[in-house]
């Protein structure tokens, strides 16, 4: 098993070494505190990215989005840019910004009085 030897090694070393491969953290320790947390933790979403990708959304970012500066930043086109943007997408999941409502969510509107027993009738309905 291959480790790191130098402290506070940066998470692109763990990217090459893992070639690919998911990263699992077993042990977080908070010097400054003296906690030491063991476990099995998963990687934010983000962190899972290969190193490649995660500079391309840092210079995103950094860019505040301006495909138009991306395209001069990396040297090519428009369509790239969106390709590898929703090639990134495409591995990130995304919560839902407007869910459908529950049916418990009709009767806490219903019980609430945002909503008539009517419109509650139509909005059960319409989940069938």
């Amino acid at each position: 098993m291959e480790t790191l030897s130098k402290v506070g090694s940066d998470w692109q070393d763990l990217l090459r070494i893992a070639q690919g491969y998911p990263l699992v953290i077993e042990r977080v320790r908070i010097p400054a505190k003296g906690i030491a947390v063991e476990g099995e933790y998963a990687l934010p979403e983000l962190a899972r990215l290969g190193l490649e990708d995660q500079v391309f959304i840092a210079a995103f970012l950094r860019s505040h989005g301006s495909i138009k500066e991306m395209e001069q930043v990396f040297g090519v086109s428009y369509p790239t840019i969106k390709a590898r943007l929703n090639r990134i997408a495409g591995q990130l999941e995304f919560v839902e910004t407007n869910p459908s409502p529950s049916r418990a969510d009709v009767l806490e509107r219903l019980k609430k009085g945002e909503i008539t027993a009517a419109e509650a009738v139509r909005a059960l309905e319409a989940m069938k």
